[in-house]
């Protein structure tokens, strides 16, 4: 009987420690980090060809998510950028620079600036219950 006991006390210990584990662990999470750019091209065409296939791939292979990207912006409160917008989501600011700081990024970067005008800027997420 006491062997009974012993096993089901430490199951219950084991499933007590667990809860607060993970319950530590979401408290622990980091909110997500979203880079925003606002990209007036010069000339759509090239920049569509040229640039824009290069950046979404180092974007993707230093960590980036591309999750909104196009010219059809919807206005709500005031009059809607008439630029292409790109929203991207990160693990944090340090990846973003780390991206930015980058060999690859800056070389495609500058074909980048022969079609187009960059305005960019980031902000951290909130954190989600």
């Amino acid at each position: 009987m006491n062997a009974r006991y012993t096993v089901l006390a430490a199951a219950v210990a084991g499933f007590a420690a667990g809860a607060v584990t993970i319950d530590q662990l979401h408290a622990q999470a980091k909110p997500p980090v979203f880079y925003v750019a606002e990209i007036d091209m010069k000339n759509p065409e090239a920049y569509q060809k040229e640039y824009a296939p290069k950046a979404q791939a180092i974007i993707k292979k230093h960590g980036g998510k591309l999750l909104a990207a196009g010219q059809n912006v919807t206005g709500f409160d005031g009059a809607p950028p008439k630029s292409r917008v790109a929203i991207q989501q990160w693990e944090s600011l340090e990846k973003i620079q780390a991206w930015r700081d980058s060999a690859e990024y800056k070389e495609v970067r500058k074909i980048g600036d022969k079609y187009a005008t960059f305005r960019s800027f980031a902000i951290v997420g909130m954190p989600q219950p």
